[in-house]
């Protein structure tokens, strides 16, 4: 009897607690967003792709989807935290640069394994190594992978960015600087790199792809505790744009090339350095990510006292795409 009376005071309460569990469980499953916002970019072959066929709003049917187009990492991350949109496609690395002078953010989903990024110069450039750019002027979109690829590059070569002039452009006006001869080179970045290539003569003065960060998509923490079911759903739509991707390359080229307005050839050049093997966010990011650390805190691009390793930790979320990946 007296057992029982003891089962009956405690039931109550675990009851109510577990009703009240359910309860915000069942809201969490319905608040779906009213609309879903996305960036889209040339850089970014998947992303036109998913735009092209409109896969995302099949499966969003009570959701309004909006595309915005972004012209370089520098800017979809402005778009994310200034909340012009809820998925941003940028390189890893300007991910982690945003995410550790407080943007937060979360990885979500690996869109390439792209060399979209090398060191250019004029074709009739004297300048042979990267090293010979000592006192020269190299135009580069600040926060990008092209920027950070040419820190890291010069240190390789034993300068720093006092050793060079910085030229702040964004990646359209550093080619046209190039060809101009107003820059001495060039941190560029495909298609336009490809098209500078092809149209212009440019000539590759240093590739790395070490130096390549991932093609990745990006969320507010706030955007994905509170939709968590909408991320899984825009990383399915995502798997399928690549799987196409995979299966169609020329269909693909074609659709960069009309997307872009360059030449088919342009495309080809691009998407022949892009690899759509591996979507899944995880430890293989997170160790090519934390090899940049230290050119990060170098040159003072994160607050002081930032800890970029425990940054990438935590900015790389693997449980959404788990749910997806390699299940479809």
């Amino acid at each position: 009897m007296i057992f029982m009376t003891l089962f009956s005071r405690l039931s109550k309460p675990l009851l109510a607690a577990t009703v009240l569990l359910a309860s915000f469980a069942s809201v969490a499953q319905a608040a779906s967003p009213a609309e879903v916002r996305l960036d889209y970019a040339y850089y970014s072959p998947t992303s036109l792709v998913l735009r092209h066929f409109g896969w995302l709003e099949k499966a969003l049917p009570g959701t309004k989807v909006d595309w915005v187009l972004s012209q370089g990492s520098n800017r979809s991350l402005e778009y994310l935290n200034g909340g012009s949109i809820d998925f941003a496609s940028t390189a890893g690395l300007a991910a982690v640069l945003s995410r550790a002078n407080g943007s937060p953010i979360k990885t979500v989903y690996v869109a390439s394994r792209p060399e979209w990024t090398a060191l250019a110069v004029r074709k009739d450039s004297p300048i042979k190594t990267v090293a010979d750019l000592k006192g020269k002027k190299i135009a580069a979109t600040k926060g990008t992978d092209p920027f950070l690829f040419t820190l890291r590059s010069l240190q390789q070569a034993g300068l720093s960015k006092d050793d060079v002039e910085l030229v702040h452009l964004q990646h359209a006006d550093g080619r046209t600087a190039l060809e101009r001869g107003d820059v001495d080179a060039w941190a560029g970045l495909d298609p336009l790199l490809a098209a500078s290539q092809l149209q212009a003569g440019s000539q590759l003065l240093y590739r790395n792809i070490e130096f390549n960060s991932y093609g990745v998509i990006s969320v507010t923490e706030k955007f994905a505790a509170e939709h968590a079911d909408t991320v899984v759903q825009v990383i399915q739509a995502y798997e399928q744009a690549r799987s196409w991707a995979r299966e169609h390359p020329d269909d693909l080229a074609a659709l960069l090339a009309k997307e872009s307005g360059l030449p088919l050839d342009v495309a080809k050049l691009q998407l022949s350095r892009t690899d759509f093997s591996d979507s899944q966010p995880g430890p293989k990011q997170i160790q090519a990510l934390k090899a940049a650390a230290p050119i990060l805190t170098a040159e003072g691009l994160v607050r002081k006292g930032v800890d970029v390793n425990e940054v990438v930790d935590r900015l790389i979320e693997p449980r959404f795409g788990a749910q997806v990946i390699g299940k479809q």
